[in-house]
């Protein structure tokens, strides 16, 4: 038996089979059920950190299967079923001796999600205070367990294996999968990448790399990524190097909850937050984040980068993004800010024809704006005066941008707009005149 595998072994009965042992008293026996209301009290683990039940999302007739904190005022989720979808109210959970959890319909009849082929029978089931539900056998197996199959969090104690993935959600109240991936490949890397939907295409953009996979030596590439029962989060090699991601001062695991999850908006958040009640900052904390700066870490050639189409990526409080759409652009979706902007008008060479340019256009003037893969034409040397005049006079142009002598002329939809101060750009957006 090599090193890793007799830590693996080592770590599963640690985490495992003790918090089982210990949480006796609290397992929920075969047949309990839950059903989605506003009355139906959630199964908790012992320490009461943790709840597994249904959460009312958005309306009063939606609602989320999910793991979440018990304690806290916002009740913070770090895991859900049914890929984040939402069911109706008098939807049913329970807990069956072959099938496992599932979760059928309120007519009791149809089966919406459950966890699968589970091999044996189920004797009961835990909500432990780690966080992780599990399903136990009965020779005291563990059959199924949340923590192996994550949805946008991790939480101490959890191992993200090679193949396995956190996918960030579509939004902060909208569940299901959206764009941004976290995955620990088979070659050793750690990786933080985009992907187009609906049709689940890799666009290939990473915009964190781990650079842990060694191709001459297997042996020092990663394998795991590791979050320890005090709050450490490593990359884990398979000679037991590890790459330690989490500063050295990690505030007090016994006093604070720990969690790491991959944000909407595409941010890897390390957060902790004060268990007592007693302490004045009851809110999450951020401990550390990848990447830097996701505006400018996403580069997609295809795709729209960070936000949507024609919007602009802005750096906000703790590396985290926030949109907004240019001068004469509007939301295509008013209640998605981190989807695209429509134009409320596209240049139409119908239109040249009929007038001087300088009488129906005009430019809205921002300084370190670009969209840098829309160009589909460079004019050089320019001055600035020539470069506004050009796309002035040109009916595909719809911005350009001009930065010492050069001039590009950009076309819509355009792409990977950030704020970025190193520039020293000036963006100049066709606008119609009143």
């Amino acid at each position: 038996m090599t090193y890793s595998t007799k830590y693996h072994l080592v770590l599963v009965l640690l985490i495992f089979p003790l918090h089982i042992l210990a949480q006796t008293k609290f397992t929920i026996p075969l047949g309990s059920s839950l059903i989605a209301n506003d009355e139906t009290t959630p199964w908790l683990s012992q320490s009461g950190d943790f709840a597994f039940g249904f959460k009312k999302i958005h309306t009063q007739n939606q609602f989320l299967l999910c793991i979440y904190y018990a304690k806290i005022k916002d009740a913070t989720i770090v895991w859900y079923a049914h890929g984040g979808n939402l069911v109706p109210r008098g939807s049913i959970a329970e807990l069956n001796p072959q099938k496992g959890l599932i979760l059928r319909d309120p007519k009791g009849k149809m089966i919406i999600w459950s966890t699968g082929r589970i091999g044996s029978n189920v004797a009961y089931a835990v909500m432990n205070d780690t966080g992780n539900f599990v399903l136990v056998g009965v020779d005291s197996s563990v059959l199924w367990e949340s923590f192996r199959y994550p949805t946008d969090t991790l939480m101490p104690t959890q191992i993200l294996e090679i193949n396995n993935k956190l996918v960030a959600r579509k939004s902060e109240s909208f569940f299901v999968p959206g764009r941004f991936y976290l995955r620990m490949l088979s070659d050793g890397n750690l990786v933080l990448v985009t992907q187009s939907k609906p049709t689940n295409f890799d666009y290939d953009a990473e915009y964190y790399n781990s650079h842990t996979s060694d191709s001459g030596d297997e042996a020092n590439s990663g394998y795991r990524l590791v979050f320890g029962e005090f709050g450490s989060v490593y990359i884990l090699k398979r000679n037991n190097q590890r790459l330690v991601l989490t500063p050295p001062n990690v505030p007090s695991i016994s006093e604070n909850y720990h969690r790491l999850s991959l944000d909407f908006d595409g941010v890897l958040t390390h957060y902790y937050h004060p268990k007592s009640t007693s302490t004045g900052d009851q809110k999450w904390n951020t401990l550390w984040s990848l990447p830097d700066n996701i505006c400018l870490a996403i580069f997609e050639d295809i795709g729209s980068g960070v936000c949507g189409f024609n919007n602009v990526c802005h750096l906000g409080e703790n590396q985290r993004p926030y949109c907004e759409c240019p001068k004469g652009y509007l939301l295509t979706d008013p209640n998605n800010k981190y989807g695209s902007c429509k134009p409320k008008f596209v240049p139409s060479c119908d239109e040249f024809g009929q007038g001087n340019p300088e009488e129906l256009y005009d430019f809205d003037v921002v300084t370190d704006v670009d969209w840098p893969l829309s160009d589909f034409e460079r004019i050089y040397p320019s001055a600035e005066e020539e470069c506004k005049k050009a796309c002035l006079e040109d009916c595909f142009c719809a911005v350009t941008i001009y930065r010492s002598n050069s001039c590009w002329k950009k076309k819509l939809p355009l792409s990977n707009g950030r704020v970025d101060t190193s520039l020293n750009v000036k963006a100049f957006l066709k606008i119609r005149k009143v």
